[in-house]
This record gives C-alpha cells, sequence and structure tokens, in this order.
C-alpha cells in the first residue's frame, strides 16, 4: 500500500523537493552498494553521512586498514625469515611511519572511489547527522544547518563503534580501541589485548610479527570462540609458538593509567592472580550497534536489546523502513553480510526478486598468520542439532604448496552428515585460507555434496587442492595425509 503522505513534496524554505524513492542513512559497504543498486533499478536515491569520508567502519577505521597492516606484517616476516630461501637481507629495518602512510593512502584512494562510484550512479550525498522523525521523514543536520528529507523508503546503515570496559575511556596514547591503535606512528613494546575475537586476533598478530611483546586476555573458555573448537585450539597452538601470550577463561580488573603506561590486575583460568603492566592496552571486547540517538524512538521499529529486529528483506516493524549490516539482530557484525542485506533490502523496496539471507551460507574470515575462514555449521552445533557427523580433514602439511610458501601450519576439516553427504560447514585454519572458503560457500549454496568435491578436479599444485583433499578425507580417502 502506498502512503499519499510520501507522495506529496516537502516544502524546504521557499523550494519545493521532490520526495525520494529511498535515503541511505550510512556509506558504509551496506549503505553505500544499497545505494548504487538502487539507483540502478531507477529509483531516486540519496545517501546521508555525518562523516567527512565516505566507507564506514570498514573502509577508514577498520576492514581495509587493518588488512594493509597485517599485508605489510607478512611482507616484513618474508625478510626477516628470508635466509631461509636463499636470500639474504642484511639488517631489515621497519619504517613504521611509512607504513601507516601506506595504509592511510590506500584507504583514500578507496573513500575517493566510493564518492565517485556514487557520483557515477547519480547517488545524490548529502552531508549531516540523521534523524528519523517518522511517516518517511528524516531530519538532516550539518553545519550549514537542518534540512527535512522525505522518502518513500529509509534505509537505516548507520553501523557499530566499539565498546568499552566500564570505567575505561580511549585515548590516543595509552587505551585504545581499533580506532586509536591504527593512528599510532611507532610499534609499541608491550601491548595487552582485552578480547581474543576476530579484531583482537588480528592486531595480535600484526604487532607481535613487528616486534611488539604481546599478551591476549579472554574472558570466554577458547580464543576466537565463534570458530570451530578444533580451529580455537589451533590458534592458540599458533600463537604460543609465536610467543603471544593467550590467557583463556581468565579476567582483566583494576585497570589503570599509570603516567605513559597501563597496569591491571589478571586472573587466570586456574584462579592465579598476577600484576600486568604494558605500554598499550586495545580493548576488542566486540561493537554496539548505532541505534542509539538516531529517532527510532519516532517510529514503529522494534528493537532486540541494542539491535533492530528485521523481517526476511531486512524490512522493519514500519512500513518503508529497512535496515542492514551491524545495527540488525540475529545476522553477524560483517562487510559483506551488511552489502548482501543491502542489496535484498532494495530488491524489495524495488518490486525485484530477492533472496533472504541464509545465516549457515555466510563466511567467517579471520586475517591472522596462520589465517582463519569459515561458513555453516561447527562440529559441535551439528551434532547439537542431531545430525549424523562424519568429519573430513587434511592438513596443509600435506600441501605441496603450502610447503612451497613455507606455511604449511594448520588444517581443513569439513563437517558433513553421514546419511546424504550434505557438507554442514567447513572449518579453515592456515594459508590464504580467507580466499580458500569462497570454494566451500559456493558448494555449500549449490548445495553440492560431499561426493560432488570430491569429483571435483583441483589444479596441481594450490593451495586449493587441500579443500579437495579435505572432501576426501570424509571418507578416509585423501591421497597426501
Amino acid at each position: 500500500m502506498v502512503d499519499a503522505r510520501r507522495e506529496t513534496p516537502v516544502t524546504l524554505g521557499r523550494m519545493k523537493k521532490v520526495p525520494y524513492d529511498l535515503v541511505v542513512v550510512g556509506s558504509g559497504p551496506g549503505g553505500y552498494s544499497a545505494a548504487i543498486r538502487a539507483a540502478q533499478y531507477g529509483l531516486k536515491t540519496a545517501l546521508v553521512e555525518r562523516q567527512a569520508r565516505l566507507g564506514g567502519t570498514c573502509l577508514l577505521v577498520g576492514c581495509i586498514p587493518t588488512k594493509a597492516l597485517l599485508q605489510t606484517a607478512d611482507v616484513w616476516e618474508r625478510f626477516v625469515h628470508a635466509d631461509q630461501e636463499g636470500i639474504h637481507c642484511e639488517n631489515p629495518r621497519l619504517d613504521y611511519p611509512k607504513v601507516k602512510e601506506r595504509k592511510d593512502a590506500i584507504v583514500s584512494k578507496h573513500s575517493n572511489g566510493v564518492a565517485l562510484l556514487l557520483k557515477r550512479a547519480k547517488v545524490e550525498r548529502i552531508a549531516g547527522y540523521a534523524t528519523l522523525k517518522g511517516a518517511g521523514r528524516i531530519e538532516v543536520k550539518s553545519d550549514s544547518g537542518a534540512q527535512t528529507l522525505e522518502a518513500k523508503n529509509i534505509l537505516v546503515a548507520t553501523g557499530s563503534e566499539a565498546r568499552m570496559l566500564p570505567g575505561l575511556q580511549p585515548d590516543a596514547d595509552t587505551i585504545l580501541t581499533n580506532i586509536e591503535i591504527l593512528n599510532l606512528t611507532e610499534v609499541p613494546k608491550s601491548l595487552i589485548i582485552i578480547g581474543a575475537g576476530a579484531v583482537g586476533v588480528e592486531f595480535a598478530s600484526i604487532f607481535r610479527r613487528f616486534g611488539t611483546e604481546v599478551t591476549v586476555i579472554e574472558m570466554l573458555p577458547r580464543a576466537v570462540p565463534v570458530e570451530d573448537e578444533d580451529i580455537s585450539r589451533e590458534l592458540e597452538r599458533a600463537f604460543r609458538k609465536q610467543k603471544i601470550r593467550v590467557e583463556t577463561g581468565a579476567r582483566a580488573d583494576n585497570i589503570q593509567k599509570i603516567g605513559k603506561c597501563v597496569r591491571l590486575a589478571l586472573t587466570t583460568k586456574d584462579g592465579k592472580q598476577e600484576q600486568l603492566e604494558t605500554e598499550k592496552l586495545l580493548v576488542a571486547v566486540g561493537r554496539k550497534p548505532n541505534t542509539s540517538h538516531i529517532g527510532l524512538e519516532n517510529t514503529r521499529v522494534a528493537l532486540e536489546g541494542e539491535f533492530i529486529r528485521v523481517g526476511p528483506y531486512q524490512e522493519t516493524a514500519e512500513l518503508g523502513i529497512y535496515a542492514i549490516g551491524d545495527v540488525v539482530a540475529g545476522t553477524p557484525q560483517l562487510a559483506h553480510v551488511a552489502t548482501m542485506e543491502g542489496m535484498i533490502a532494495v530488491a524489495h523496496m524495488a518490486g525485484k526478486p530477492a533472496t533472504p539471507i541464509n545465516r549457515n551460507r555466510i563466511p567467517s574470515c579471520t586475517y591472522t598468520e596462520p589465517g582463519i575462514a569459515s561458513v555453516g555449521l561447527t562440529e559441535a552445533q551439528a551434532r547439537a542439532q542431531g545430525y549424523a557427523v562424519k568429519i573430513g580433514r587434511f592438513p596443509f602439511a600435506g600441501n605441496s604448496r603450502a610447503t612451497i610458501l613455507g606455511r604449511h601450519e594448520g588444517f581443513i576439516k569439513v563437517v558433513s552428515d553421514e546419511k546424504y553427504g550434505e557438507i554442514l560447514g567447513v572449518h579453515i585454519i592456515g594459508p590464504e585460507a580467507f580466499e580458500l572458503i569462497a570454494e566451500a560457500v559456493t558448494a555449500m549454496n549449490a548445495e553440492a555434496t560431499v561426493g560432488t568435491m570430491i569429483e571435483t578436479i583441483h589444479a596441481h599444485p594450490t593451495l586449493s587442492e587441500a579443500v579437495g583433499e579435505a572432501f576426501n578425507a570424509v571418507h578416509g580417502l585423501s591421497i597426501n595425509a
């Protein structure tokens, strides 16, 4: 049903403005992608962003700058150990200000690229802070004043921000979130990280390879707790081998900033207490959805805690308001999830075919060394759901390409249904795991079976051969292990 009020031009001062078909609030991967897709569908579209640069958390202070640093850490590690390949690099030197400069240049390039893409798609960019006012209206405030937009559809894509421990405030020097740590101009001598999720372990992997003494403290029983238990164990083993201290089932209390250092009390899982001091403290305990102060109280949008409740096509409880990405209840806070949710929402509002998100087909990637990637159910989840589970496992030590790369730690684990050969989940820890997972996602999305994957030819020598071997291992038929 069309709301007739939304068909009437709204007056801004003396100027009449035709209502938009869609106003997107937020320019992260989900927001800007949805705006461009809407324009491709012929919808009159505007995008509202309060920050000076486009791209949201992922591009500005998340995925992209972090992965740029991880790439440099990979290169640095190759130089440090180049003797193993017969290459002698005398006294290699890490120029961290230059590392930061490269990272910042990558971010700027792609942020400018987003602006160009929106301009090319004829999406109107509106600077300012958006507040929902109900009945399809959005107030946008900026330094130049306030204006009210009217839209047939509104897409909330406001993202998330780092959670902070009670009583602490981030600063530019000692107590850090993902934002402040990206602005460091030198490598710290010591770093304690509270939280062993993706953010925490990625920064541990970066700075340990740059020479920092790193300690990771996790309250839950294992690192990367959303992953399969075997993956968590392997990462913890690899980190300890790299001399990263990992304390799981542990608690950090009495955190105090003392001069230019941070001091805290560590209680380990066996009850032992220890005083720790560090140059930098990174708080990586999760992300809070940006749903406060955006005017949801002026709408009928329903919440689950801090998150927005949506239907299968990302629609909220108020007609014409959709939500995607980190603000949504029930899906992981990942950039690629936000993007796909944006495609679904825009297709629905444009009357185009759309397939809702399948939670068990979402890949998750963590760019540590070794890398982690997964899709579908863990072994424990599959057994809890009543499946007769059959496991295939293949170590990268048996893969010739991994040996050539000098990165043969880790394995691929396939979780399958014994009766029908259905692929329930695939879990990888090892070289280029985040690239290899795409094959598993495609196979599961196409409803391929273990048998189908056994019959799939993989080129030699490649890392992807290990994927084929893991599927063979379900039936005890792997060759190189």
